[in-house]
């Protein structure tokens, strides 16, 4: 008996350190991975290079566009270049310019001054209302400037286009001798007329401010329409189709689409002109267009001037700031084309 338990614990212990040794042999070590580090490539951003600043006399100049423009960005500077000089350092332009920058000047305003030549120049230069350009009625071939473009002139007060409020900081500002308006004994407006020669200075000096500030069309405004409920200037004999027609200048309708749409204007007209939701969609059309007007629902004082500058601009012949159906087919035509 004592044989037989002798021998089944001495197989007992020979299996137990069997199974010792095989679990010793087969316990997990994970393995050490030794990865080799990726090799990075350095991508240094390299400049483009870019046009030299010219120097002329100690002034600094850069004449050259390197941003998109398409964008309307630009990078010319059509002054000399403006720079800090902080006390104990030195400003230095190794990186300029950057491409992501444009015009602070958006729009190109024309006004009339309402006064003869010599008295346009004495108010414009020496009272707190300006222009950067003064055209006179001379005859002669001279454009006066009287502001830096690159400075605010103080010429169109309290303003308003789309989304854009105070224009004096985003515009230049066209003053054109003339007389303005007298009234009759009815109290009809009666404009006095711009010679040709004015004309002829005032789309020369238009075609190049638009185009070396890539001033869209929509922002080629008169001062009316800034601010329709305090000015009349230009005014409907300012030959707004002219400067259209001639030099590519501003805004104007399509006839085709004008007469398209004139029938259904004529029937709105005869036959929902006083109901309120009419008034609102007129109201809201010229709102559309980028006057500064809040529908109302009602034929007030603010929609007749409003109509009354739309009608200066675009309809000449009749500025009464009745909502006729001429003026509604307008109105409709000029926000086919030029709505954003």
């Amino acid at each position: 008996m004592r044989k037989t338990l002798y021998i089944i614990g001495l197989s007992t212990l020979v299996f137990s350190c069997t199974s010792q040794k095989n679990i010793k042999k087969t316990t997990y070590r994970p393995k050490t991975v030794t990865s080799q580090p990726k090799s990075v490539t350095k991508t240094d951003s390299v400049e483009k290079p870019k046009p030299k600043i010219t120097n002329e006399h100690g002034v600094e100049f850069f004449t050259t566009n390197i941003a998109d423009a398409t964008k309307n960005d630009n990078t010319i500077s059509y002054g000399s270049i403006v720079s800090a000089k902080p006390a104990g350092y030195k400003v230095v332009k190794t990186h300029f310019p950057a491409i992501a920058q444009n015009f602070r000047q958006k729009y190109l305003i024309l006004h009339y001054t309402v006064l003869p030549d010599d008295k346009s120049v004495e108010v414009l230069t020496q009272q707190s209302v300006s222009a950067h350009y003064l055209v006179n009625n001379l005859g002669d071939n001279e454009i006066y400037q009287l502001v830096d473009e690159n400075k605010r002139s103080y010429h169109a007060g309290v303003s308003a286009w789309r989304s854009d409020k105070n224009l004096n900081d985003t515009s230049i500002g066209i003053e054109i001798v003339n007389m303005g308006y007298t009234a009759d004994a009815t109290g009809a407006k009666i404009f006095q007329p711009f010679s040709d020669e004015q004309v002829k200075k005032v789309a020369a000096l238009a075609k190049d401010i638009v185009t070396r500030y890539q001033i869209p069309a929509t922002n080629v405004l008169a001062h009316s329409d800034i601010a329709p409920t305090r000015k009349q200037d230009p005014g409907p004999l300012f030959p707004w189709k002219k400067l259209y027609d001639e030099y590519q200048i501003g805004m104007w309708y399509d006839e085709a689409a004008k007469q398209t749409l004139l029938t259904t204007a004529q029937t709105d007209i005869s036959t929902r002109y006083n109901e309120p939701a009419f008034i609102f969609l007129a109201q809201t059309a010229l709102q559309k267009f980028g006057y500064d007007i809040q529908p109302s629902g009602k034929w007030d004082d603010v929609t007749k001037k409003t109509i009354e500058a739309l009608q200066y601009h675009f309809r000449p012949q009749n500025y009464d700031g009745i909502m006729d159906a001429e003026t509604w087919a307008i109105l409709q035509a000029l926000n086919q084309k030029y709505s954003k």
